[in-house]
């Protein structure tokens, strides 16, 4: 894709730079297709990544892409990190978003959302454990049993998420655990 300046001359955009602000991007969309109201943090959350994983754009939540110091390459990067926040806060309620309206940039958005409601919930674990013990197939068709199931066993591990080991095991305790983990 070429583009030209004021002097004539062809120049290359870089569509897989970070910077990069594809023409149907706007700061009015929103990333998911339902807002998130304070319930179902972890699937809203996932939708988003993706949503930005799409869009070259995690590096502005993750904190890896810091403002740069040269103001032209700083005015792209403040174009870019206020399109990601409108597209964040455009993916809450009016309620949630208005309780993080004034924070400084899209990684502290995401950090604020992350401290609020990205908590492992023990109540939480216990009922969703509980539903995948009391699950029966009974009359429903296997499809529609074994989806009910997996759905369950993958918000289980996602709320699990945060106790995974990622150590370097050399006594095969690590493997035997998470053997144990998948049986049960």
């Amino acid at each position: 894709m070429t583009g030209t300046t004021t002097e004539g001359t062809a120049t290359r955009i870089d569509t897989s730079s970070v910077f990069y602000v594809h023409p149907s991007d706007n700061p009015g969309i929103s990333l998911v297709p339902t807002q998130f109201d304070g319930v179902g943090y972890r699937s809203w959350r996932r939708g988003i990544l993706r949503a930005l994983s799409v869009k070259n754009k995690l590096v502005f939540i993750d904190g890896s892409c810091v403002k740069p110091v040269d103001p032209s390459q700083s005015r792209q990067w403040q174009r870019c990190d206020d399109m990601v926040t409108s597209w964040i806060l455009n993916s809450l309620t009016k309620e949630i978003a208005d309780s993080v309206e004034y924070v400084n940039n899209s990684s502290e958005l995401w950090k604020e959302l992350e401290d609020r409601y990205d908590q492992t919930n023990g109540a939480k674990l216990y009922q969703i454990q509980k539903e995948i013990d009391d699950l029966t197939q009974g009359t429903l068709h296997i499809t529609v049993y074994y989806t009910r199931l997996k759905k369950l066993w993958e918000e289980l591990n996602t709320l699990n998420a945060k106790s995974i080991c990622t150590c370097t095991c050399t006594c095969g305790a690590k493997d035997s655990v998470h053997k144990s983990e998948q049986d049960r």
